[in-house]
């Protein structure tokens, strides 16, 4: 069977900036894969560019079947991207709203309706304006815009963000639904205890290249030492031979600074012998401690915030 995404060398710019660098990645269909990675690492780029908003400029590039550098347009109905730039027109409903990109889609108005009730829309909210909305209300809309056009790829940009607890509990048991329904999820989080227990597999990206070829995710120890760690090979740095440099380094400990005064050592009083343990003057086991030294990971950055174009679907397909 044909992955729904295949990226191989995949070169996307960003001015002339190569914000993806060679990029292969594989995406099966029914997976939940999660795009793990710092600031600046190309995975909102990534997402954009499998929706057809970011071009492909060299590699390969075949979303759904269609090879986006020739055609990036031929997708957009059947990709919803969730992302930082909500897509909403602030003086239509809620309600208009999600019609609005159900119809985009070609979709049933019974898609619409059952979009609606899904998050929690289909009351007081679905008449109220868009401009009036919260932060995690606008969230919920757009959300419900990207069900009612039944997508076959879930583009997923920090899904979780401005949304409660309740809320992005309902979020991933709508995306567990819809993959069981034959859909599938490329998603990018920073929550990653529940963005890893959501995916099967885990793809590190770095510099706009992918690191692993995928950790396992949903349950197992996909943050362990061995997926977080990068093998680098030592830099020739200059030409130079750094380790033969240092071999041939003088031992610099105690000798004399030119031009420097003798710093005068004062007399050091004889410290008398310590007794055995238990006499005076020793100091007992229990009075010795070893301090805990515990290493703090890194936490990574937040990503930058794609803008929608105008025409297409913003955080569903924009």
């Amino acid at each position: 069977m044909k992955p729904v995404v295949h990226l191989s060398a995949a070169v996307a710019l960003l001015g002339r900036f190569p914000a993806l660098a060679g990029i292969d990645l594989d995406v099966a269909r029914g997976e939940i894969v999660l795009l793990r990675g710092p600031n600046g690492a190309g995975k909102t780029t990534l997402l954009r560019a499998c929706a057809g908003l970011v071009p492909v400029v060299r590699g390969e590039a075949v979303v759904l079947g269609r090879d986006l550098r020739r055609h990036p347009r031929a997708i957009r109905r059947r990709v919803g991207l969730l992302g930082h730039v909500t897509g909403l027109h602030d003086d239509l409903t809620v309600g208009e709203n999600v019609r609005f990109w159900g119809r985009a889609a070609r979709t049933e108005p019974a898609d619409v309706e059952a979009a609606l009730a899904l998050t929690g829309l289909d009351g007081r909210l679905r008449d109220v304006p868009v401009a009036e909305l919260s932060a995690g209300q606008r969230r919920r809309t757009s959300l419900a815009c990207l069900l009612a056009r039944r997508p076959e790829l879930w583009l997923l940009d920090e899904p979780h963000a401005g949304l409660d607890a309740g809320a992005r509990d309902q979020l991933d048991a709508l995306v567990v639904q819809a993959v069981g329904q034959g859909a599938t999820v490329l998603m990018a989080s920073h929550e990653l205890d529940r963005a890893q227990a959501l995916a099967h597999r885990v793809v590190d990206l770095v510099a706009g290249r992918t690191i692993t070829p995928g950790a396992t995710g949903a349950g197992a120890d996909v943050g362990g030492a061995d997926a977080d760690r990068v093998d680098v090979e030592p830099a020739d740095v200059g030409g130079a031979d750094v380790s033969a440099a240092a071999d041939r380094a003088p031992d610099l400990a105690g000798a004399p600074v030119p031009g420097a005064e003798p710093v005068p050592v004062p007399p050091v009083e004889p410290v008398p012998p310590a007794g055995r343990p238990g006499t005076e003057g020793a100091p007992s086991p229990a009075s010795v401690a070893t301090p805990d030294v515990e290493a703090s990971p890194a936490a990574p950055g937040a990503e930058v915030s794609p803008v929608a174009a105008p025409g297409v679907e913003p955080s569903h397909v924009a």
